[in-house]
């Protein structure tokens, strides 16, 4: 069963930056697209962005694009780069992976994924 773990949340004032991980234990990431996600109070989960397994290819919510950028080492972790952050950034921020290490296109779609982390928190204000 993979397991995911995100890191990196924290309080950021407007305009700040923060690098989110998602870190796979026991097994690697090699072969599976990852997702991000997130959900602010009081809303729904949204998909923010993804990555295909092999890392050509990326998605982004158009809320973030210019400002956020997914990447990854392939082996065991996802970055999540969020710079010129803003409040409505605010949310708890999950990394989801599915098994497809042959497409040629990664999904913001939720149910599209089958394992997820925890969540980390990442709070933007003054």
């Amino acid at each position: 069963q993979l397991q995911l773990v995100e890191s990196g949340g924290g309080l950021v004032q407007p305009g700040g930056t923060l690098r989110l991980s998602c870190a796979a234990s026991r097994f690697t990431l090699e072969g599976y697209a990852v997702g991000w996600f997130r959900q602010a109070p009081g809303k729904e989960r949204e998909g923010v962005s993804c990555i295909t397994a092999r890392g050509s290819v990326t998605n982004y919510v158009d809320s973030v694009k210019d400002r956020f950028t997914v990447s990854r080492d392939n082996a065991k972790t996802v970055y999540l780069q969020m710079n010129s952050l803003k409040p409505e950034d605010t949310a708890v921020y999950y990394c989801a992976a599915d098994w497809r290490p042959y497409r040629l296109s990664c999904t913001l779609s939720q149910g599209s994924y089958k394992f997820w982390g925890q969540g980390t928190q990442v709070t933007v204000s003054s």
